[in-house]
C-alpha cells in the first residue's frame, strides 16, 4: 500500500505515463467530486420547481410596483374623503356668509385661499373653515355666535355669562375669542364645605348611594386621577381631594352662572365639555371615571347632542372605556332612570363591555314632580383586560 501507478498508453508513440498520487489525496478528490455532482443536482431541482413563484415574490420591481398601487389607493381615499367633507361644509352655506359679521367672527368662518392653487386630487383652491358648522342651523343661532364674537380687539373681553349657555344650548360651541384681553379672575374660594351635604359621599343616605373610602377600598389599582362627568360644582372633586384623589370635572355654565369659573376658584380642574363630546384625552389614563346622576340628558336636550339616545349612550360609554384603564373603576353613582324599560336598555348597554361587577344597587324614590317613583341604579364595575 506504498503508492498507486496509473498506467495510461500512448496513442502513438508507444511509451507509457505514469503518475503517482497519494491514497489519501486520491479519496479527498472523488470525495469532491461525489459532493459537486449531489450539489448541482439539488440546485437544477430547486431552481426548476420554484422559478416561477420565487420571481414573483422576490422581484423588487414587483414589490415596489405592488405597494405603490396600496399608497395610491390610500392616498385616493384620504382625498375623495377630504373633498366629500369640503362638499358638506359648503352646502351649509359657509360659503356665503351674510353682511355685517363682527371681523373675528369673519376671520374664524371664511375660506382662505391654499398657498400653492388648486389641489389636483380634490379639486379645493380654498380651505373651508372647520368650526360652528352647526351655529348656521338658523339665523338666531348665527346672531347669537355674532353677538358673542362682538368685541374690540386688544382690549377687556365682555362679560356676557348668559350668551354661551344660550349657544351650547343650541348646540352651537363658542368659538373662542382670540384677540381679547381676559378678565382677573374671582377671590379664591375653599374647596370644600361650598354648600355640599356634609354626609354625601362619606356616611350614608340611601341604600343605592356609595362611599368614597369604600370604593378606593375596593379597587384592586391606587386611584391616584380619575374624571367625573357633569360634575356640577365639582363637589366629588372636592371629596376626592381630601383623600388625595385628583379629579377632573366637565363642567357646563349655567345661565348667568360661570361654573368654570367657581370651580377654578375652588382650586379644582374644571373642563369645559358637554357629555355629547368626545373626550379629549388619551387612551387609559384615568384611574376613575365617575358618571353622577345628571351626566346624561334623558331628554335629548341639544346641547347634550341627543344624549338621551340608546346610540349616543353607547357612543359615551365606548369613550369612557377608552380613556379608563385596565383595572380602573367607573363609577356610577345614583343613575337615575325615569322607567324599567331605560334601566333595561342601560343594564344591557353595561354588560356588553363584561366589566367585573363589584357592587350593584337599584333603588327606588318617589318623584318629587310627579307621582312616578324614578328608578336609581348605582354600580362600581372594574375594567377587565382585554388580550
Amino acid at each position: 500500500m506504498g503508492s498507486v501507478s496509473l498506467n495510461v498508453p500512448a496513442p502513438r508513440r508507444g511509451r507509457r505515463f505514469s503518475c503517482a498520487c497519494s491514497p489519501a489525496l486520491l479519496n479527498l478528490l472523488m470525495f469532491l467530486a461525489l459532493l459537486s455532482t449531489n450539489v448541482l443536482a439539488l440546485l437544477a431541482f430547486f431552481s426548476s420547481s420554484s422559478s416561477s413563484s420565487s420571481s414573483a415574490v422576490h422581484d423588487p420591481s414587483a414589490v415596489s410596483a405592488a405597494a405603490g398601487v396600496d399608497v395610491s389607493a390610500a392616498a385616493s381615499a384620504i382625498s375623495d374623503h377630504v373633498a366629500a367633507i369640503a362638499r358638506e361644509i359648503d352646502s351649509s352655506h359657509l360659503l356665503h356668509l351674510p353682511d355685517g359679521l363682527p371681523p373675528e367672527l369673519l376671520l374664524f368662518l371664511s375660506p382662505h385661499a391654499l398657498p400653492l392653487g388648486r389641489d389636483a386630487r380634490t379639486g379645493l383652491t380654498h380651505m373651508p373653515a372647520s368650526v360652528a358648522h352647526s351655529c348656521f342651523r338658523s339665523p338666531s343661532t348665527l346672531a347669537l355666535l355674532a353677538a358673542f364674537m362682538s368685541y374690540e380687539p386688544h382690549a377687556a373681553c365682555p362679560r356676557n355669562a348668559t350668551l354661551p349657555h344660550r349657544l351650547v344650548s343650541k348646540a352651537c360651541e363658542p368659538l373662542p375669542r382670540r384677540r381679547c384681553l381676559s378678565r382677573g379672575a374671582r377671590t379664591p374660594l375653599p374647596a370644600s364645605n361650598m354648600g355640599l351635604d356634609s354626609r354625601r359621599w362619606v356616611r350614608p343616605r340611601h341604600d343605592y348611594e356609595f362611599l368614597a373610602d369604600d370604593v378606593l377600598r375596593l379597587s384592586a389599582i391606587r386611584i391616584r386621577i380619575g374624571l367625573d362627568v357633569a360634575g356640577g360644582a365639582a363637589n366629588f372633586a372636592a371629596r376626592m381631594k381630601e383623600r388625595g384623589v385628583t379629579i377632573v370635572t366637565s363642567v357646563l355654565d349655567n345661565a348667568g352662572k360661570p361654573m368654570n369659573e367657581f370651580v377654578a376658584a375652588r382650586g379644582l380642574f374644571p373642563l369645559l365639555l358637554s357629555p355629547a363630546h368626545r373626550l379629549p384625552f388619551y387612551d387609559g389614563v384615568f384611574d376613575l371615571v365617575h358618571v353622577g346622576t345628571n351626566a346624561l340628558d334623558e331628554g335629548g336636550a341639544p346641547s347634550m347632542g341627543n344624549s338621551g339616545t340608546e346610540e349616543a349612550l353607547e357612543f359615551f360609554m365606548f369613550d369612557v372605556d377608552r380613556v379608563l384603564r385596565v383595572g380602573g373603576l367607573l363609577w356610577i353613582d345614583s343613575y337615575l332612570c325615569h322607567s324599567e324599560e331605560r334601566r333595561r336598555i342601560v343594564v344591557k348597554l353595561i354588560e356588553r363591555f363584561a366589566y367585573k361587577k363589584l357592587k350593584w344597587m337599584v333603588g327606588e324614590k318617589a318623584s318629587t314632580s310627579s307621582s312616578k317613583t324614578a328608578l336609581y341604579l348605582s354600580a362600581l364595575l372594574q375594567k377587565p383586560s382585554r388580550g
